[in-house]
């Protein structure tokens, strides 16, 4: 049975170098890991949209997100690796408000065994955001993060009431990229 393994964390958490961490440490124990970037596999889609730029998805209309939600949550459900690691957000803040990135069909779609927050600091993701060159990301305040953290782990703990799998808060610290993947790969191995 392949474990599906959703991800997720607020911008600017670390979540993609963890995850990364992970497949690499599951693979080096003979898991045949597959890594299921959300985001990508939707802008894959997204680009027949005439859309060019992966920061312009959440600004595109709530019945087009939806649509190219559905498209990514069909591929990943048909991947038949031993671990798939789904990296996502919760939430996407639109201008008509929050919209859920794994609302009640996505995840009755995927159907997944393990539900993992990275969290950090609100002072380290701030940083972590201004010194990110790679994206376009929101700067926004420490308040602020510190809310979208709330709403992350409000959100992580519906998500488990739904699906019925457990859900786990993992610190992603400056400097603890190994701890926070060591963790997942425990959680996902059970050990």
């Amino acid at each position: 049975m392949t474990k599906r393994v959703i991800i997720v964390g607020i911008p600017g958490v670390g979540k993609s170098t963890v995850i990364t961490n992970v497949q690499s440490l599951l693979s080096q124990r003979g898991v045949d890991t597959k890594i299921a970037e959300f985001g990508k596999i939707m802008f894959e889609q997204a680009k027949l949209m005439s859309i060019h730029n992966r920061d312009q998805l959440r600004r595109l209309p709530i019945d087009q997100q939806r649509t190219l939600q559905e498209m990514a949550a069909n591929s990943i459900n048909s991947l038949g690796n031993d671990v798939v690691l789904v990296d996502t957000h919760l939430f996407i803040s639109t201008d008509d408000g929050f919209y859920p990135g794994m609302p009640l069909k996505l995840l009755d779609i995927i159907n997944p065994t393990h539900l993992i927050l990275i969290t950090a600091a609100a002072e380290e993701i701030h940083k972590r955001r201004e010194s990110d060159s790679s994206r376009q990301r929101d700067l926004i305040s420490i308040d602020h993060i510190n809310n979208d953290l709330r709403l992350s782990e409000s959100m992580i703990s519906t998500s488990s009431i739904i699906t019925g799998c457990p859900f786990y808060l993992i610190q992603n610290n400056t400097g603890q990229v190994d701890h926070a993947s060591n963790a997942i790969c425990k959680i996902i191995l059970n050990k």
